[in-house]
């Protein structure tokens, strides 16, 4: 897309193999300069074996992999995440998040049920914006994808050798792992990737030092003669013959190039090439909510370690020592308070929304609705989640940081004092857990669904129906994998490049 200063804007067709591109430029720089371009740069016309839509967390090990053995272009929207220091470093994280700029690396947009979300806009997609924890899927999860477990371990092992990081767990987050355990989030598993029930510290994809570390950093792996990765190329639409990229992105790409519902496709004004009616459908995001404490002593900022993992399927963990940075409360700076905040996820979810076209744009945001609680279950353990919480809020180790005359009663109701979203607040809320996991739901970033696995893609995440196109991200998922999917994200952008070298080598049509 264009920055304000540039109208002109961007515009990029993929046809099987072949690419045209008309974009703008910039002086940014990547370690591997001599594959990654501006897409201004880019010739008319280029042949390559695959082209990739979307350099983000899947996008990038996906094409480094691609790149060992084939001719691979990958185009990204968004610019490079090296020379923003706000994205480069864990302190600028509340920056990138509340930049409103129209070429911002996170692309704000509110969900129908009144939810503040992102989307991200940069090579390395979420893992360039986000909170950075490091977590693998269960075992479980893994059988339940039918994914082969030892490419798996061996995939996650790759990304985790070039991204993945122990943290350094100081004072409030040390405290959040001790009142965990006082609530009885048993056992303690000390430092681990793995999904295991208990209190755990993770890891993070900031290193020792703070710096940001992405999946843009797994190019660096790429075969640099078989790889040219176009930064700002907005693709707007996958051009087909006649015969017969993110959670966000891959729907509303398949939309925009005739792959949907066909009453919506034909109300958009684009011309239908297979009508899939479940594209776009099975939209889900993870609903978060927490509690706020108004803090007597100096909080660090820091970003998510430790997890909690309850038997329920709710996830605990402190989101940051400065509110601030997760919920732009820039009320609670005012008051002159020190910020914490801890808060639970609740696990899948059930809940199941859609996306709609609003134009056909591709730099839009489409309509999304993700029906946040509206399965029963998924209130239901909301509200048992909360409980746990509250013991951990409660905890003597919490208590070090809580002022004395502090409640729970008070901090949820400080809680719902502050515009988390745009929904509406009861003042009951504060005594009815149903009521507060309603109002005070906020997103964790974890949207999926729109192009998940037997709707859309076959187990080999092939659109149905369409000859060599493939889904590789987080649309294809009916639940979030782990307390935070990007290690798993990161992990199916190698898994599928390997599985897609294979297939070719034994000249399987598709491959």
């Amino acid at each position: 897309m264009a920055p304000s200063q540039n109208p002109i804007p961007t515009i990029a067709t993929v046809v099987f193999g072949v690419f045209f591109l008309s974009v703008f430029s910039t002086a940014e720089k990547a370690p591997y300069s001599s594959f990654a371009k501006n897409a201004t740069s880019a010739p008319s016309t280029g042949h390559y074996d695959y082209i990739i839509i979307g350099g983000g967390t899947a996008g990038c090990p996906l094409a480094a992999t691609l790149s060992a053995s084939a001719k691979v272009v990958l185009l990204e929207r968004g610019g490079l995440p090296y020379t923003d220091p706000h994205i480069v470093h864990a302190s600028g994280f509340a920056r990138t998040l509340t930049d409103p700029s129209p070429d911002s690396a996170a692309q704000l947009f509110i969900s129908t049920d009144g939810v503040f979300n992102h989307r991200a806009r940069v090579l390395g997609g979420g893992t360039a914006i986000n909170a950075g924890f490091y977590t693998r899927a269960s075992r479980e999860y893994v059988g339940r994808a039918g994914w082969e477990p030892r490419l798996v371990e061996a995939s996650y092992e790759w990304v985790e050798r070039k991204v993945a990081f122990r943290p350094r767990v100081r004072r409030w987050q040390a405290a959040v792992r001790e009142g965990l355990l006082e609530a009885g989030v048993l056992p303690d598993n000390g430092y681990t990737y793995e999904h295991v029930d208990g209190t755990k510290t993770g890891g993070s994809t900031f290193d020792q030092n703070g710096i940001r570390h992405t999946a843009a950093d797994l190019l660096e792996h790429a075969h640099p003669n078989n790889i040219t990765v176009y930064f700002h190329a907005t693709v707007h639409q996958i051009l087909f013959s006649t015969s017969p990229g993110g959670a966000l992105g891959s729907p509303q790409l398949l939309m925009l190039s005739g792959i949907g519902p066909a009453h919506e496709l034909k109300a958009q004004g684009i011309e239908v090439v297979l009508d899939q009616a479940m594209v776009g459908q099975g939209m889900s995001d993870n609903p978060l909510n927490g509690i706020a404490i108004a803090s007597r002593r100096s909080v660090e900022a820091s970003l998510p370690q430790v997890v909690g993992i309850t038997d329920i399927g709710f996830y605990i963990e402190a989101l940051n020592g400065n509110i601030d940075s997760l919920t732009s409360l820039t009320t609670a700076a005012n008051q002159g308070n020190e910020l914490a905040m801890i808060g639970g996820k609740v696990a899948g979810p059930f809940s199941e929304g859609y996306m709609k076209l609003q134009s056909k744009d591709p730099n839009d945001n489409p309509s999304v609705t993700f029906n946040y609680f509206s399965d029963s279950r998924d209130l239901q353990k909301c509200v048992q989640g909360m409980k746990i919480l509250q013991r951990v809020v409660g905890s003597q180790a919490i208590s070090r940081f809580r002022y004395p005359n502090s409640t729970i009663r008070s901090l949820l109701k400080y809680t719902l004092s502050f515009p988390i979203n745009l929904r509406t607040q009861h003042k009951s809320a504060a005594y009815d857990m149903h009521q507060y996991c309603n109002d005070t739901v906020i997103s964790i970033w974890h949207f999926h669904g729109g192009c998940q696995v037997d709707r859309v893609v076959d187990r080999d995440y092939r659109v149905l129906g369409v000859d060599a196109l493939r889904v590789v991200d987080s649309s294809t998922f009916y639940h979030t994998p782990g307390t935070n999917p990007q290690a798993t994200i990161m992990m199916l952008g190698r898994y599928m490049g390997h599985k897609i070298l294979n297939q070719r080598h034994r000249g399987e049509k598709g491959a």
